[in-house]
């Protein structure tokens, strides 16, 4: 399934969100599934009964309110079968009976269906609309049509379902007969979901939810009975659950043969401080050659996605949330997205740099990529951009994975390998999360797509480095280090933030890198700290409310940190020098200043380098073809949804 798709309005949309697609393939349990379905769905899923008695309390607003938990009913009642199975309808008599891949579902009668879901619709009609009076109605017609329908118990559902021998093995077994069936019952196609429209975010949501769900019972649900299988005739159409795809059927058989291997849960180990600190690098002083900064180029994500996009996709398994209250929640306003691949991106960057620079690949002496989200293992990221540069041999191309630390570990990296080969070293950070994220929010509400690539060359005998002081860190409390994780198979295999223990590793860093900072004299023998003499604070761009909170807790003005994440969200290792990037592009930085960096982020890493940047080595922004623009990408997008740019 792709990550996004842009439908005919323009507009951005993600399918995950809307057609649930579990990664079966790392199921190992029913316990397991059970979790991800209960995660996905129960824990707000409330049942007919509690829709009736939410009412009567007053707890919806408006029409919108109620909509929304008779949506998160239906998920829940088709939660095994919209995650494992495809239905379709059969005449019994053409119904195999032996197949131990065909399933039939076991349902148990609902005496008060008719009634209770009659005192919804009257509970519905009472209630005043939330934004569009007729759009809400269109949108009721079709939610109702499947939630009135339903004449069977939905908890309780067995997670795997009996097979047709199963089910006759019992004749007072109840199952559905639906009467008569027409093949061709309307039904919305996957374009017709991506391209409804709604002039509402939230309405268009729960419009797209509205028709998955109808698609989900794709016959007349008036005539729909639930028949013992006993009493069942030759003509009667039933219907028959056949597994999605090869990794639902053989999770189904692990689980029902009992072959499944319990997960070993390792002992919890508490973290030892080091025997003595690690100092602070100070590359004047420690290293023979001076590392100079020779360009710095970006590549941003070609596509928009505004906080209203993300409410225009809210998923099944999200609690309500405005665009508003995501930017108090994360000071983004907008991530951006590349429709292209993560290679590439990565190689736009890298040769704007080496273009601005005036490098070329019989000089480069080592390729360093830092970056968390790349699927490419064989070869590296590094050798592969080595090659597509006509690069014949570096002393060393590597992947470096530090996550949001990517700048301070590439450039240590970067300065070490420069005292051996006396030549440029390219250093690229990129990420591309917008393929990792899945349907899950927190991640989709932060992080976005980018590439940096900065030159580190040799600077001339006698020159000041333009790379200061530098410093690494890694490891942690267990519950800081596994804050951050991908493949998560406890979420589909996608990118998962556990937002509290990133804040206690976020702000555990920030505290040892500015007392470490703090500590450092004043550079030329400057009066105070090396902290007092910085001209500006570019942290990576995590979370500008969260950073911003740390910060002053931490004696950190507002004024002195530099922010872009409100309009590129967190591209975790290519963060801080997009930053840097956008501040020179911005006009905050007009000429060369000191820089104080810190990143921190997943696995428990962290670092900072002190860096002075002269804005003649930035790079402007360019288009895949290497000419430049005239025009600001991010500012020309910024208020637009459907203006597409080519990265750079």
């Amino acid at each position: 399934m792709q990550p996004f798709e842009l439908n005919r309005h323009g507009r951005i949309v993600f399918p995950s969100n809307f057609f649930p697609d579990l990664d079966f393939s790392t199921m190992t349990s029913v316990e397991q599934l059970d979790a991800v379905i209960r995660r996905d769905f129960e824990t707000k899923a409330p049942t007919v009964s509690e829709i009736l008695s939410r009412h009567a309390q007053g707890v919806y607003r408006t029409k919108v309110d109620l909509m929304r938990d008779m949506a998160l009913n239906l998920f829940w009642a088709n939660r095994f079968a919209i995650t494992m199975f495809d239905k379709r309808p059969t005449r019994w008599s053409d119904v195999p009976r032996n197949r131990d891949d065909v399933y039939m579902p076991v349902l148990t009668p609902w005496p008060d269906s008719e009634t209770k879901t009659a005192q919804v619709a009257d509970a519905y009609r009472g209630l005043p609309a939330g934004w569009d009076d007729p759009a809400e109605d269109r949108i009721f017609e079709t939610l109702f049509d499947v939630f009135g329908a339903r004449k069977h118990i939905a908890t309780g559902l067995p997670t795997v379902k009996p097979t047709v021998a199963q089910l006759i093995a019992d004749p007072s077994n109840r199952t559905m007969r639906l009467g008569e069936y027409n093949p061709d019952f309307p039904r919305f196609g996957y374009d017709e979901i991506l391209d409804c429209h709604e002039d509402v975010a939230e309405l268009e949501a729960l419009r797209r939810w509205s028709m998955v769900l109808h698609n989900q019972q794709p016959w007349e649900r008036t005539q729909v009975e639930l028949t013992e299988v006993g009493q069942l005739r030759d003509d009667d159409y039933v219907v028959l659950y056949y597994p999605r795809d090869r990794h639902v059927q053989r999770f189904i058989s692990r689980v029902t043969s009992g072959r499944t291997v319990p997960t070993a849960v390792p002992a919890k180990v508490e973290p030892v401080q080091p025997s003595r600190p690690y100092p602070t690098i100070d590359v004047r002083r420690d290293f023979t050659v001076q590392p100079r900064i020779e360009a710095l180029a970006v590549a941003h994500g070609d596509q928009v996605c505004t906080n209203e996009d993300l409410i225009r996709n809210s998923a099944y398994n999200w609690s309500p949330m405005t665009a508003d209250e995501i930017t108090a929640k994360t000071g983004i306003e907008q991530r951006r997205y590349t429709s292209g691949s993560f290679e590439d991106l990565a190689l736009s960057a890298a040769k704007s740099a080496l273009e601005h620079a005036q490098v070329g690949p019989e000089d480069i002496g080592a390729v360093i990529v830092c970056t968390c989200t790349s699927a490419r293992l064989i070869p590296s990221l590094a050798t592969w951009i080595s090659g597509e540069l006509g690069i014949a041999q570096t002393h060393a191309s590597f992947d470096l994975v530090a996550a949001c630390a990517g700048l301070p570990y590439g450039l240590a990296e970067a300065t070490r390998i420069l005292q051996q080969v006396q030549r440029p070293v390219l250093v690229v950070c990129v990420e591309k999360f917008s393929d990792k994220i899945g349907n899950v929010r927190p991640s989709r509400m932060i992080f976005g797509d980018g590439a940096a690539a900065l030159v580190v060359g040799v600077a001339p005998e006698g020159s000041a480095p333009d790379i200061e002081y530098m410093q690494t860190y890694a490891s942690g409390p267990n519950s800081q280090v596994n804050s951050i994780i991908w493949p998560n198979p406890d979420f589909d295999n996608y990118i998962t933030v556990y937002g509290p223990e990133v804040k206690a590793l976020a702000g555990r860093y920030l505290v040892q890198m500015l007392d470490d900072v703090k500590a450092l004299p004043a550079p030329e023998g400057g009066m105070g700290t090396l902290l007092d003499n910085i001209d500006l604070i570019v942290p990576h761009q995590a979370n500008k409310t969260m950073i911003t909170e740390l910060a002053a807790d931490a004696g950190l003005s507002s004024d002195r940190l530099y922010f872009n994440i409100e309009k590129v969200g967190n591209a975790s290792s290519a963060s801080i020098p997009l930053a840097i990037h956008d501040a020179v592009r911005d006009g905050v930085i007009t000429e060369p200043v000191r820089i104080f960096a810190p990143g921190f982020g997943a696995g428990a890493v962290a670092g900072f380098t002190v860096l002075r940047i002269d804005p003649a080595v930035v790079a402007p922004f360019r288009p895949v073809d290497g000419e430049a623009v005239a025009i600001d990408p991010l500012r020309a997008a910024s208020s637009s949804d459907d203006v597409t740019l080519a990265f750079g």
